[in-house]
C-alpha cells in the first residue's frame, strides 16, 4: 500500500486539517477584534438616531480642555417606574459620551453610577446627599442636571427626550475656566442669601445656585460705587427702601451700555425707586395688591395660585410639567403701552393670573377687598395681552442691529416678578418656584440648553387585546405551537423510517 494511502497518513492529514482550521478560526476572530479595537466602524440604524450624538455635541467634545466626571445616582431597580426609565435613557446616552472621548485621557467624559445608600462615604466626599440626581464634576466646578431638564412633557406626559441638550450644556458649563458670578443687591432691606430664616432667608436658593456652578456674593451699590466687572447677573429681592438716583444710574449703565443682566422681585406696598429704570425697559409696576375671587386661585392662607404661563425659555418647564406657582402678596405688572415700538426692545409676559383677579389699589385702607371699576386695576384695556389677565412676571430684552454688521448684537436682559417672597426659603421648596427662577437665571446669563441638537421623541408601543383575543392567544401558546412541533417531529420520524 502506498504511504500516501495508509491510515497513519490519513490520520495526520485529518489532524493537520483540524489544526489549520483552528488556526484560521482564531486568526479570523483575532483580526476582527483588532479591527474592532483600532479601526471601529459604528452605524446607527434606528429611525431617530437614538444611539448617536449630534455633530454639534461631537464638535464641543473635541474642544474640551480637561476631563469631566458624571456621577449618576439613578438606579435601574427603583420602585419608581419613571426613575427606572430615566436610568435606561440616561445610561444609554452617556455611553455615547464616554465612547466619543475615550481616545484622549485629557478630555475624557467618564461616568460613575453611585448608590448613595450603599456607598455613603463616597457620596459624602462628592458632596451628594440626595438620590436620583445627576452631578457633573470638573476640577472644583460642579453642575447638577435634574430630570426635568432631560424630558419634555406635554400635559404631564413625557413627549421627548432632550438629555443630549442638557448634558452638552452642563459639560460646557463645568469645563469653562470660570464660574458665572451672581450678586445679590443689599443695602435696602433685601432678602439675604446667607440668611437661613424661612421667611426672609435665601440660603436654600444660594445652595441651589452653587450646585449649578454659580458663584454667589452680595453687593452694596452705595458702598462700592460701581457694578463689578465679573457680575454675570444682579438680583434684587424684595427691597424695603428706595434705590437712590445714583444707584439707579449705576444699574442703568450696567444694563444698557454694559449689556448686563438683572432679576428684580418687588414686594407690594414697598417703595423701590426703580420706576424710571423699569420704564426704560418698557415695564410698568403698579402700586396695588392682587386679589382673586376664584375658588381655586387663592389658598386659605391668602397665597395666590398662578396657573397660566406664556411660552418662553423661562416658563418652558412649568408649561411642560403643568405645575402652578404659589406665591405670597403680589402686585401687577404691565408692558408699557407707550413704549417706543421697534426691533431693539422686546417685552414678554411670562406669568399671569386668572381672569377673576384684580389689582386692589386701596389695599392700605384695610377694608374688605372689593373690585371697583374705573379705580382698581383690571387688564381690560385693548392692546394689552393677554386680555383680562394680570401679569405677575415680565421679561425684557434689547437686541439691536449694529451698522455694518449682518447680525444683531444682544444687549441687556431684565426679568421682573411682582412678588418678593417667590424664592424665600419657605417658598423655594415648591417645584414651580424654583424652576421659574432658575429658568430666569439661565435665560439672563445665556445658559441656554436649546442648542441646535434635535430632541428624541419617546416612542410608545401598546398592544390592546380583548378578553376573547387574549384567550385565543393563550390557547395558541399552550397547544398550537407545541402541536406544530410535535407534528414536525412525526413527519421527520416517518420520513426516516421509509
Amino acid at each position: 500500500m502506498p504511504a500516501l494511502d495508509s491510515f497513519r497518513t490519513a490520520r495526520w492529514v485529518r489532524t493537520l486539517n483540524l489544526v489549520l482550521q483552528a488556526v484560521l478560526f482564531l486568526t479570523l476572530f483575532g483580526g476582527l477584534n483588532y479591527l474592532a479595537r483600532y479601526h471601529p466602524l459604528r452605524y446607527d440604524l434606528t429611525q431617530h438616531r437614538r444611539y448617536s450624538l449630534s455633530p454639534e455635541t461631537l464638535a464641543y467634545l473635541r474642544t474640551l480642555s480637561q476631563p469631566v466626571k458624571i456621577v449618576v445616582t439613578l438606579t435601574p431597580n427603583s420602585d419608581n417606574a419613571d426613575i427606572a426609565q430615566a436610568y435606561r435613557d440616561v445610561s444609554g446616552l452617556l455611553r455615547e459620551y464616554t465612547y466619543a472621548t475615550e481616545a484622549d485621557a485629557n478630555r475624557q467624559v467618564t461616568v460613575e453610577y453611585l448608590d448613595v445608600y450603599q456607598r455613603r462615604r463616597e457620596a459624602d466626599q462628592l458632596g451628594i446627599d440626595q438620590p436620583d440626581t445627576i452631578v457633573l464634576l470638573c476640577g472644583d466646578r460642579r453642575r447638577a442636571v435634574t430630570l426635568g431638564e432631560i424630558y419634555r412633557l406635554e400635559k404631564g406626559v413625557k413627549h421627548a427626550f432632550r438629555g443630549e441638550q442638557a448634558f452638552t450644556a452642563a459639560i460646557l458649563d463645568v469645563s469653562s475656566p470660570g464660574k458665572k458670578k451672581v450678586y445679590f443687591l443689599t443695602g435696602h432691606g433685601e432678602l439675604n442669601p446667607e440668611d437661613v430664616d424661612p421667611v426672609r432667608g435665601l440660603s436654600m436658593l444660594r445652595d441651589e445656585l452653587r450646585a449649578r456652578n454659580f458663584d454667589v456674593d452680595r453687593l452694596e451699590l452705595a458702598a462700592g460705587g460701581k457694578v463689578p466687572a465679573d457680575a454675570a447677573l444682579l438680583v434684587a429681592v424684595a427691597p424695603q427702601g428706595r434705590y437712590t438716583p445714583a444707584e439707579q444710574e449705576l444699574l442703568r449703565q450696567y444694563l444698557g451700555p454694559g449689556a448686563g443682566r438683572m432679576i428684580v422681585l418687588l414686594e407690594p406696598g414697598q417703595p423701590h425707586g426703580l420706576g424710571s429704570l423699569l420704564l426704560d425697559w418698557g415695564l410698568l409696576v403698579d402700586d396695588d395688591l392682587i386679589y382673586d375671587t376664584g375658588a381655586d386661585n387663592m389658598t386659605e392662607e391668602g397665597d395666590l395660585i398662578v396657573r397660566y404661563f406664556l411660552p418662553h425659555p423661562i416658563t418652558q418647564t412649568l408649561l411642560d410639567r403643568q405645575i402652578p406657582l404659589r406665591i405670597g402678596p403680589a402686585r401687577s405688572l404691565r408692558p408699557d403701552p407707550g413704549r417706543k415700538l421697534g426691533n431693539d426692545l422686546t417685552v414678554t409676559t411670562l406669568a399671569v393670573t386668572s381672569t377673576t383677579a384684580w389689582g386692589e389699589v386701596s389695599y392700605r385702607l384695610h377694608t374688605a377687598p372689593e373690585f371697583n371699576a374705573g379705580y382698581d386695576i383690571k387688564n381690560d384695556r385693548p392692546g394689552l395681552e393677554p386680555p383680562n389677565h394680570l401679569a405677575v412676571a415680565l421679561a425684557s430684552e434689547r437686541v439691536s442691529a449694529r451698522a455694518g454688521l449682518d447680525f444683531s448684537v444682544r444687549g441687556g436682559r431684565l426679568v421682573v416678578f411682582g412678588t418678593g417672597d417667590l424664592i424665600a426659603n419657605n417658598r423655594i421648596v415648591g417645584a414651580a418656584n424654583l424652576n421659574i427662577f432658575l429658568g430666569a437665571v439661565n435665560w439672563t446669563v445665556d445658559r441656554d440648553t436649546q442648542f441646535n441638537i434635535p430632541v428624541r421623541p419617546i416612542e410608545r408601543f401598546s398592544l390592546s387585546l380583548s378578553a376573547g383575543e387574549l384567550a385565543r392567544l393563550r390557547r395558541s401558546l399552550l397547544f398550537l405551537l407545541p402541536g406544530a412541533a410535535l407534528l414536525l417531529g412525526l413527519i421527520v420520524y416517518w420520513t426516516r423510517r421509509r
